[in-house]
């Protein structure tokens, strides 16, 4: 920075200031005046410096980059403008963040990570909020509050409680899939550069003639996938905390731009209703055997935010940004995504968020949304604040309508039609290598022993044996357990 010429320092309204260093009082001993609008603008500001922090993904870090398409035939599945062409590019902003600790947790700690993309395309932003996971723990958004309860703080210690994630997790037996990934080799990754993102949600795309697809997203890290064993996790959370934060900014500042290729399955309209998984059903994967996965483009993070409250705290994502070409699908995690992420915002940041320069389409934005507070945009200036009206005000485009689909069912508190919790996480484990599958164990036992209550243990090793004789008779062991007779039948 120059330091040659300083700049006249004044208050918020412009007024210049004449002593930054001693408050006006009455003669030295004061006490302070009140007349003294500097003193009082600068604690009044530092008292509300901190927003509400995220009530998930509270800890993370962010940078801009840009997105460009690599492949020219994907416009035959969707039109959306910023995947029309191959070369064509859309600057965005990444976020990464661990999901269930606060501002001040470590980045090590064995969670998930939050993977959440902002394109700033010509139709508006898109947002994609993922994880590094293609699953998640519930299938239903109602069972959400209970499920971050447990990874938070007991209401009566303030302290964090494995009784309360095992109890939950053993009486939700669709969470298995999403734990069994957790607590294997990716479940505490190296740094954000070397995980994968995931949409996690199945998606709609539309094409310009109106046919549609679902589509499932994959962004494969171009430096690798890497995770930390759990003794150096542990000692980077008490050494650097913010040990992922600091690695993300150190290798873009020096040049070294992280990148992930895009890769999606494409699926026909059709297929859902006779797949062997429900693919609405977030904690479950379509094989991509089924549906081989197609390169879209690159993803590459080359500049560091200028000022991270600014450009980090105050970034706003939400899966209810969408683009013409690109739609939800029935998945009742992600119906009730599109509602909470914005509103959790609303609160957080005020119903004006989308104004924040991060978090501002690069386009002209019409709309009849006025006042709140922090509306920076002339608040509609003298145009109508009603539609229809007579004075030229903006109207809705019949084109960018959305892709009609069939419901169908009687209204009523419904459970997913298939309750097969076993099968994917099963694979999963006999996928892995004798090696990672006494790691998994490891881990898994390690995370049981403290729970203090025999019946949730066993409740939960109930769903290993399930899943496979072997992990849940070797887990029990461990624990100094035996396997109960109910899970063997």
């Amino acid at each position: 920075m120059e330091h040659n010429e300083k700049k006249r320092m004044t208050t918020a309204s412009g007024a210049p200031v004449g002593d930054n260093q001693h408050s006006i009082t009455a003669g030295q001993r004061g006490p302070t005046l009140i007349q003294d609008v500097h003193f009082l603008e600068k604690i009044a500001h530092f008292d509300r410096e901190r927003i509400p922090e995220r009530v998930v993904h509270a800890k993370g870090a962010g940078a801009f980059g840009y997105f460009e398409v690599t492949n020219d035939e994907i416009s035959k599945y969707t039109k959306a403008d910023f995947l029309s062409e191959k070369g064509k590019r859309t600057e965005m902003f990444a976020r990464f963040s661990t999901v269930a600790g606060e501002q001040g947790s470590a980045d090590t700690v064995r969670d998930p990570r939050g993977f959440a993309l902002k394109f700033y395309t010509d139709e508006g932003n898109y947002d994609l909020v993922g994880n590094n996971t293609p699953i998640f723990f519930v299938r239903d958004a109602i069972k959400f509050p209970d499920f971050i309860h447990t990874q938070k703080r007991h209401p009566q210690t303030g302290l964090k409680d494995v009784n309360m994630v095992w109890d939950f997790w053993s009486l939700s037996p669709e969470s298995l899939h999403q734990i069994t990934y957790l607590h294997g080799d990716r479940g505490i990754p190296a740094t954000y550069r070397h995980m994968n993102g995931y949409g996690s949600h199945t998606y709609k795309w539309v094409n310009k003639d109106g046919e549609a697809f679902w589509v499932k997203y994959h962004f494969i890290s171009d430096q690798g996938v890497k995770g930390l064993d759990v003794d150096v996790a542990d000692d980077l959370a008490g050494e650097n905390p913010d040990y992922h934060r600091e690695d993300l900014f150190n290798a873009i500042d020096k040049g070294d731009y992280p990148s992930w290729t895009l890769y999606v399955q494409i699926i026909p309209y059709e297929d859902y209703k006779d797949y062997r998984f429900d693919m609405f059903d977030v904690t479950k994967t379509v094989s991509k055997k089924d549906y081989p996965r197609i390169e879209v483009g690159k993803m590459v993070l080359n500049k560091n935010p200028k000022n991270f409250f600014a450009d980090v705290e105050q970034a706003a994502l939400s899966p209810a940004n969408f683009v013409p070409g690109i739609e939800a699908s029935p998945d009742k995690m992600l119906q009730g995504r599109l509602f909470s992420y914005s509103d959790t915002q609303r609160h957080r940041l005020g119903p004006n968020h989308q104004q924040l320069e991060v978090n501002r389409p690069k386009v002209e934005v019409n709309h009849y949304q006025r006042d709140g507070f922090m509306a920076m945009n002339g608040n509609g200036g003298s145009m109508p604040n009603y539609e229809p009206n007579s004075f030229g005000g903006p109207v809705a485009d019949p084109e960018t309508k959305i892709n009609p689909f069939e419901v169908e069912g009687m209204a009523d508190s419904v459970m997913h039609d298939n309750e097969d919790y076993y099968t994917q996480p099963g694979d999963l484990y006999r996928l892995m290598s004798e090696d990672e599958r006494t790691r998994l164990i490891q881990n898994f036992a390690d995370h049981m022993r403290p729970v203090t209550r025999d019946d949730i243990k066993l409740r939960q090793i109930e769903h290993f044996y399930r899943a496979d004789p072997d992990w849940g008779e070797r887990i029990a062991k461990d624990l100094g357990l035996y396997v109960p007779d109910s899970a063997k039948k």
